[in-house]
């Protein structure tokens, strides 16, 4: 039986890249996975791209999962909510939540410095990959209250909190490391699990368009961009997210971020050509690790990094909290 055969997932944020790949993989471990997004059949939501939630859920049910397409906006709090709520009277629980909603492709402005970028642009960015995912999980959490398996997923780019070169980028991916961890601390009493995860080098339908290239013919693009064939396929990452969800000692990771190529080594899993792409090796050897002030990169937020975010003063003078009344998540 496949492990996630009991499991009722919502990947938020399923149209494409890599919210299509793990819905997909979700579905590859059995699992029922709503697929919400904006863009369904006759009606694109972000530009020409062609993508569709229907799709993703036709891909989830043809790797042997349930896949249902939910139109859904998540910076819009009544929508969000419509969408639980057809997921409490469908299945009467949610055990995986994942917070892939980004939309910031065409947003950001990299080789422009924060009093360059457009304010428009990046305060669109900040409502769509970072009040999408607090509105999303305000109004799913609830509903995984009665799950012995829950676990939330925010994904990010990178595993390490430096600079990520444009301050509204820089701002999202950050703040969702960290709000994978403010989900962790509150709900450390409880059964659910929160991480974050990050994919490396992705060989997104996006990137594919860049470069020229297909889903089969990708590899040509390493005449362009050597770095490109150390990618990974959306599948891999996804895989990285079955993977934990299958893990019943998950817990131990809630509030860390983690990345796929790191993932696949503990958990043995390959991506869909049985490759097991590294990009944080490929990335030190290619580069090294030498700052330019002669220090060396933290590729990684480790357990000295994180010692800084478990103890606060609110632990110190408020031990109880959450108190269980607000654990009862009744609002």
């Amino acid at each position: 039986m496949p492990p996630l055969s009991d499991r009722i997932a919502l990947v938020a944020g399923a149209t494409r890249g890599a919210g299509r790949g793990i819905a997909t993989m979700l579905g590859e471990a059995g699992a029922t996975v709503y697929c919400s997004g904006r863009s369904v059949r006759g009606a694109p939501a972000t530009g020409t791209r062609p993508e569709t939630i229907e799709e993703t859920a036709e891909l989830v049910i043809a790797h042997g999962g349930r896949g249902i397409a939910v139109r859904t906006d998540h910076t819009d709090p009544e929508q969000v909510k419509a969408l639980v709520d057809r997921i409490r009277a469908e299945q009467g629980r949610l055990d995986i939540l994942v917070n892939d909603v980004w939309g910031g492709d065409k947003l950001t402005e990299f080789g422009k410095t924060f009093w360059q970028v457009s304010l428009e642009k990046g305060k669109t960015m900040l409502e769509r990959a970072i009040w999408s995912h607090i509105v999303t999980a305000h109004h799913a959490v609830p509903l995984m209250r009665d799950s012995a398996h829950g676990l939330i997923v925010e994904v990010t780019d990178g595993e390490a909190m430096g600079y990520r070169g444009n301050v509204f980028y820089d701002l999202v991916k950050t703040s969702v490391i960290r709000l994978a961890f403010i989900w962790a601390r509150e709900l450390r009493r409880t059964s659910i699990t929160s991480v974050a995860v990050t994919p490396g080098f992705l060989r997104s339908e996006e990137m594919l368009d860049h470069f020229g290239v297909t889903a089969d013919t990708w590899r040509e693009a390493g005449k362009k961009d050597p770095n490109f064939l150390v990618s990974e396929s959306p599948a891999f990452v996804g895989r990285a997210i079955a993977a934990l969800a299958a893990d019943p000692n998950v817990k131990a990771k809630s509030g860390r971020v983690f990345s796929s190529w790191r993932l696949a080594k503990e958990y043995g899993f390959t991506d869909l050509d049985g490759s097991r792409p590294d990009w944080g090796e490929h990335f030190d050897r290619v580069y090294g690790r030498t700052l330019p002030d002669g220090g060396e990169l933290r590729p990684v937020i480790d357990d000295g990094f994180y010692a800084y975010w478990e103890g606060s003063a609110i632990d110190i003078a408020f031990p109880d909290w959450p108190t269980a009344d607000a654990l009862r998540m009744g609002g």
